[in-house]
């Protein structure tokens, strides 16, 4: 079964010819997305979605995914999609966001998907969205509005 969420149709050019390699690479460094067990799905310029196959370790009292986890997740599908806008020799840092939990995470895969809403200088501000499928059923049970700093100069580490 192939496992799809909707899309927003936003369309933007990124600012750097290795916006692709940039994004995954940095995806790479993270500590957390690997120690959840996240991938990256896909990668547009403007968008990101990432998947989480559920685990038990990552569950609240009710067998749900934690929000924490689901936060963490739609943080970094966001956070990667206005990445891949930034210009080249910039790094991303997330600044502020709020979540809003629709429903409970109950489900076998979790899927995360952050798309730019306005690309500035500076500031991003990106929507990032997260889905459950259990079975054949598709719950939207998060979203989150968030804003991205464009670290200029600055590097990540290795």
């Amino acid at each position: 079964m192939k496992h799809t969420v909707p899309r927003g149709d936003a369309k933007f050019e990124p600012r750097d010819p290795r916006w692709e390699e940039k994004v995954r690479e940095s995806f790479e460094r993270q500590g957390a997305m690997h120690l959840l067990g996240a991938e990256i799905a896909d990668v547009w310029p403007g968008g990101c979605e990432i998947r989480l196959p559920f685990r038990r370790d990552l569950t609240q009292q009710h067998g749900f995914f934690h929000a924490g986890i689901t936060a963490t997740v739609i943080d970094s599908a966001a956070g990667y999609a206005g990445f891949s806008l930034m210009p080249p020799d910039t790094s991303v840092l997330s600044v502020e966001f709020k979540l809003n939990l629709l429903a409970p995470a109950d489900g076998e895969l979790m899927v995360a998907t952050g798309e730019v809403i306005k690309s500035g200088k500076n500031l991003i501000i990106t929507r990032g969205d997260a889905w459950v499928f259990k079975g054949a059923k598709l719950t939207h049970c998060a979203m989150m509005q968030q804003t991205l700093m464009t670290m200029h100069g600055k590097a990540e580490k290795a």
